[in-house]
Order: C-alpha cells, then structure tokens, then sequence
C-alpha cells in the first residue's frame, strides 16, 4: 500500500504533468504527497564559491516552485514540502531512501535517445538506481 509520494518538482511543464498524476495517486491511495525541490548548485558552482545572494535567489525560485505546487493538491490531500541542494539525481534518490517512500512521481523532459544516451538524465537515473517503484510522467 502506498503511503508516501515523493514527487521532486523544477516548475516544469513535465513537472507539473508528474504534480497531477501524483495527486490522482495520493487521492486513490489515501497517500501522503512529499514535494521536493532540488537546487542545482553543481551547475551554479563557479570555481566553488557561491555568493549569499545567488543562494539566496536559487532558495527563493525553489520556495516559489514548491508553493505552486501544493497550491495544485486539494485540501483532502496530506502533503508536505521540502527543499535541498546538490545534484538533483543523488539527492531524490537519497530523500527517498531516508524517508521511506513507496513512489517517485517525476517528469520526463523528454529528451530523444540519442540526447538521452549522451547526456544522461535525472529520470533515466532514478529509475535505474532507485530503491522504489518510479513514475515516470511524459
């Protein structure tokens, strides 16, 4: 039975596609919708030094993200929402782990074979590396 939702949200239109799976999911499931938002900070990293104010406004654009998206869920839904920095693919996988979830519900960006092969993808990882079933939503 499934009881925790993870659904790691970028403010995506394919994010935001995994939002409204995920609440269809928690509302036949009576499960609980966990949002995360993962700060990039590998691609934000010059030199390793980041200045408060870009960590401040990658803190801010996060807050928004995750605001818009428990403004989608109904108010019969539990949800809650978190917030993270490092390599996106590493920490889902890693939030996941600790707090026990049944699903990752995440958008695809839909990238082509041939991109996907070359550059790799945060859903492609997760679903070969997570621990739990995956949802992955076009």
């Amino acid at each position: 039975m499934m009881k925790n939702i993870l659904v790691p949200v970028d403010g995506s239109e394919g994010s935001d596609r995994a939002v409204a799976q995920a609440i269809a999911l928690a509302e036949a499931c009576e499960a609980k919708l966990n949002f995360l938002y993962v700060a990039n900070i590998n691609q934000l990293a010059i030199n390793a030094c980041l200045s408060d104010a870009i960590l401040e406004a990658v803190t801010k654009a996060g807050n928004v993200i995750l605001d818009r998206a428990m403004q989608m869920v109904p108010s019969d839904v539990e949800k809650e929402a978190f917030s993270e920095t490092g390599s996106p693919a590493v920490v889902i996988l890693d939030f996941a782990a600790s707090n026990d979830m049944d699903l990752i519900v995440m958008g695809s960006r839909g990238l082509g074979v041939v991109k996907g092969v070359l550059l790799g993808s945060v859903s492609q990882y997760i679903v070969e590396q997570s621990k739990c079933p995956v949802l992955v939503v076009k």
